[in-house]
């Protein structure tokens, strides 16, 4: 399960990094380490990691800086860190978690106690994912890996187009979005077309959907929004 899960461990303490690499690569993780915080930031360009475990207290770069910089960059922004340090106030948790860590573990601690929250982390950062690959509104399933749509449990056969249009409504959740928001996620930014072309495509969705066409809503003047009738939601 772990095979292929990349930990980085952003230590200065040369032999707390190691026995925690030992212990990583032991349970099947790859592991690597940096030293420092600006060897943390090149590593992760280098390579991005699954999970971080980084201690506040580092030269050349603080932890918090790190953990800073990492959520401000959208490449990184959602790369889980685990924060190690010596301090036990509940004042320096706080801040640990308003910088962007994800866990907070205190200095001394048990080997197994970490290995235990980065397992429990990573498992919650996959069935986030999952939850964003796979949208499941009333009766209509979108598997975003795989590429595919069901209505009912029924195969649904989309175009590119089709596919990212009902994506983007159903990520919207209830929200309403206008044409060009549409265009937008389904076409490109640089794309021209007209106002009629997204009409066209909303048409065509709604024909294949069948029986889940209502749940294409239209707010005329405004936009479309995919919301499940009340009738559907209630049914056994």
């Amino acid at each position: 399960m772990n095979s292929g899960k990349l930990i980085l461990i952003v230590e200065d303490e040369n032999d707390l990094a190691e026995v925690l690499c030992y212990h990583l690569e032991r349970e099947g993780y790859q592991c690597r380490r940096a030293r420092d915080g600006e060897a943390a930031l090149a590593e992760v360009q280098r390579s991005r990691p699954d999970l971080i475990v980084l201690d506040r207290m580092l030269p050349k770069l603080s932890g918090d800086e790190v953990a800073t910089r990492l959520k401000r960059d959208s490449r990184t922004a959602d790369v889980s860190i685990i924060m190690l340090t010596a301090k036990a106030e509940d004042a320096d948790e706080l801040v640990g978690f308003a910088l962007g860590a994800d866990d907070y573990v205190r200095k001394p601690f048990s080997v197994k106690l970490l290995l235990a929250r980065i397992a429990a982390m990573l498992r919650r950062d996959r069935a986030a994912r999952q939850q964003r690959e796979v949208l499941s509104r009333g009766p209509v399933v979108l598997d975003r890996a795989r590429h595919e749509v069901t209505v009912e449990g029924r195969p649904v056969v989309l175009t590119a187009t089709e596919f990212r249009i009902l994506a983007a409504l159903m990520v919207a959740d209830g929200r309403v979005l206008d044409r060009g928001q549409l265009i937008d996620a389904a076409l490109g930014r640089d794309v021209a077309v007209t106002d009629r072309t997204m009409d066209v495509h909303i048409a065509a969705l709604r024909k294949k959907l069948a029986k889940a066409a209502g749940c294409i809503q239209t707010l005329r003047g405004v936009g479309y929004t995919f919301r499940v009738p009340i009738d559907e939601m209630t049914q056994d």
